[in-house]
């Protein structure tokens, strides 16, 4: 399977709710996640605690999806720009976010 296709899964699974199922397939042990406001959670416990806390904070999921994907198959790299739009606990309307992920695979 190629880095491509391995996060066009990934990204597919996020997009169609199994988040944690895409989670644990395909984050490593040693996984560094860097949030935008440069805070990093080292570690596939500490990011798994993190995921799990962003879904209990999700009221209602709206939709999501791939809005760029590529990949570099000689450096074992992947990048995808994505978008999901949720309702949080609390709040009346939706919310769009928008990332772009870089993959070291």
């Amino acid at each position: 399977m190629s880095y491509l296709e391995k996060e066009t899964e990934l990204q597919t699974m996020v997009n169609t709710g199994q988040l944690m199922d895409a989670f644990e397939k395909f984050y490593a042990a040693d996984v560094v996640m860097v949030e935008a406001t440069g805070d990093k959670i080292e570690g596939k416990d500490a990011a798994r605690e993190h995921e799990i806390e962003f879904l209990g904070k999700v009221e209602a999921f709206h939709g999501a999806g791939i809005t760029k994907i590529t990949s570099n198959e000689e450096e074992a790299t992947t990048m995808a720009e994505v978008w999901m739009e949720v309702t949080f606990k609390g709040m009346d309307a939706p919310i769009k976010m928008e990332q772009v992920t870089v993959k070291q695979w």
